[in-house]
C-alpha cells in the first residue's frame, strides 16, 4: 500500500472524472511529471516537512497493483530513503480508502 496527501476538495473533483492530477500542493501531473506518493514510514515526515498549517487534507490509501502506471521509487533531494513516484495519473478506482488528516500546526 501507498499513500498521497490531497486536498480533500481536489479528491472530492477527481472522483467526477475518474482520475486525480495533482502531484503536491499548487502542482500538477503536467508540471512535475509525476504524483508523489510515500510509503506508510513516510507519511508522517512527509506531512511535519510540507504540510503544516494546510487545512482540510486527506490521505489516500493506494494500491500499487491498480494504478495502472509506473511507479517508481527515487531519492528525492537529501532525503535518506526513496519516494515512490507514480509516472501517469491516478485511477480513483486504485484508491481503497480514503482518510480524513487533522491540520498540523
Amino acid at each position: 500500500m501507498l499513500f498521497h496527501i490531497a486536498d480533500a476538495s481536489r479528491w472530492h473533483d477527481a472522483q467526477a472524472r475518474g482520475e486525480y492530477t495533482a502531484s503536491t500542493i499548487g502542482m500538477e501531473l503536467a508540471d512535475v511529471g509525476f504524483i508523489h506518493l510515500c510509503t506508510d514510514a513516510q507519511v508522517a515526515g512527509v506531512l511535519d516537512r510540507f504540510y503544516r498549517g494546510v487545512p482540510d487534507l486527506v490521505l489516500l490509501h493506494v494500491d500499487e497493483s491498480l494504478v495502472g502506471s509506473p511507479v517508481v521509487f527515487e531519492h528525492v533531494g537529501d532525503a535518506p530513503e526513496p519516494f515512490p513516484h507514480l509516472y501517469g495519473p491516478l485511477p480513483c478506482s486504485a484508491v481503497t480508502s480514503v482518510e480524513p488528516l487533522p491540520a498540523r500546526p
